[in-house]
């Protein structure tokens, strides 16, 4: 599970997993999947190779992160909002016993982790310098991706009250987690609703992968399905909160060429978005893109010599 919570102004819980060079200077933030937790390194080598102090923090319903308050909407912006409090803590925090940290920081999402990214980038302009997003799904208004049934269900759930909408897609996903929770060991975790295709195998062949997704899933569905059925309406149901022309930091963008569910029309289509922006396609990978991609996801925000 997470290595420890952190207690936000408003008194809820988030949970937080670090990994990489505790001591760097360089902070970046790893934005996870849905679903998905803070737990997940996707190359273990590559953080420690790379002089980067990296964290997680696992979104609400998530992990070790309490859920999102009765009543209320689960957003991308309140998430993003999470993460930038967090941030500037530890740099305040870190500043009073002597530790100095460059003021800005780098973020990256994974999939549906890559909105997030993106909105703690345009909301928080002066806290990020650098972005990188992976196989990060458009919105299904400019690059249909969505099943037809499945948006307008997402557009039913999206006039309900909150507690109702979450309630009802919280027990369509059951069987997610009933299937991670069938799994005796992480490395047994079905990874389909990541994603995850034939395609995928070499990336996925490599050592400990398997075992990290699962642990991953196995921590997204420890309090239930609350976590992915938030995740889910936030960026389907409702506005995303944001705007991508006030990302102002350089901007990574990177997609699997086999990756059936975010690939090049996805990236493409960022790039336009985008104001100061870089496109690239990794080629016979699919979702799962992250994993070879994660060194240079890494050179990319944490480069040795950091210039704009």
């Amino acid at each position: 599970m997470a290595d420890r919570t952190f207690a936000l102004r408003s008194g809820r819980a988030v949970g937080v997993s670090t990994f990489g060079d505790p001591d760097a200077e360089r902070l970046v933030v790893f934005c996870h999947a849905a679903p998905g937790s803070s737990v997940f390194d996707p190359d273990p080598d590559a953080s420690a190779e790379r002089h980067a102090h990296i964290v997680a923090i696992d979104r609400p319903g998530y992990g070790a992160s309490e859920p999102w308050p009765l009543g209320s909407w689960p957003s991308i912006t309140q998430a993003a909002d999470d993460i930038a409090e967090y941030i500037r803590s530890v740099v305040v925090a870190e500043t009073v016993i002597g530790v100095t940290r460059p003021r800005t920081v780098g973020v990256v999402g994974w999939s549906a982790g890559g909105r997030v990214a993106l909105a703690v980038a345009a909301r928080h302009p002066h806290l990020v310098d650098r972005v990188a997003i992976v196989g990060t799904p458009a919105p299904n208004e400019a690059v249909p991706w969505i099943d037809p049934k499945l948006q307008a269900l997402s557009d039913e759930l999206g006039a309900m009250a909150p507690g109702e909408a979450m309630s009802r897609l919280s027990a369509m996903l059951q069987p997610q987690a009933d299937a991670v929770a069938a799994a005796s060991e992480p490395g047994g975790v079905p990874l389909e609703m990541l994603g995850v295709g034939p395609v995928d195998q070499q990336a996925l062949s490599g050592r400990g992968v398997h075992d990290r997704l699962g642990r991953m899933l196995k921590e997204a569905f420890r309090q239930g399905t609350g976590g992915v059925a938030g995740d889910i309406l936030s960026y389907t149901a409702r506005p995303w909160g944001f705007e991508l022309g006030d990302v102002a930091a350089k901007t990574l963008i990177i997609a699997g060429q086999a990756d059936a569910v975010a690939g090049y029309a996805h990236a493409a289509w960022y790039k336009k978005a985008l104001p100061d922006s870089r496109m690239e396609t990794m080629p016979g990978v699919g979702h799962l893109a992250i994993v070879p991609a994660w060194g240079r996801v890494l050179s990319h925000v944490a480069p040795a010599q950091l210039t704009r």
